[in-house]
């Protein structure tokens, strides 16, 4: 092999080094705005879970004081 074919493969191979590195940090990136998304999301979802549970309640408070208007009656 010549010194040629030799200075090819290693700038094909640094290319190559180069484009992994910049898809790793692309992925890094995904990854940490993914995460991001997630905490969000379960945030959401806790805050509509409490929501939930305080209208049924509410609901339930009603009911029981419909039943109770309606013993009295």
């Amino acid at each position: 092999m010549d010194r040629a074919e030799l200075l090819s493969q290693l700038q094909a191979l640094v290319e190559r080094i180069d484009g992994l590195a910049e898809r790793s940090r692309r992925l890094q990136e995904e990854n940490r705005s993914l995460r991001q998304q997630q905490e969000a999301l379960a945030g959401e979802r806790a805050a509509l879970l409490a929501k939930n549970e305080q209208a049924r309640t509410r609901v339930e408070a009603m009911i029981a004081r419909l039943k109770s208007l309606e013993q009295h009656t």
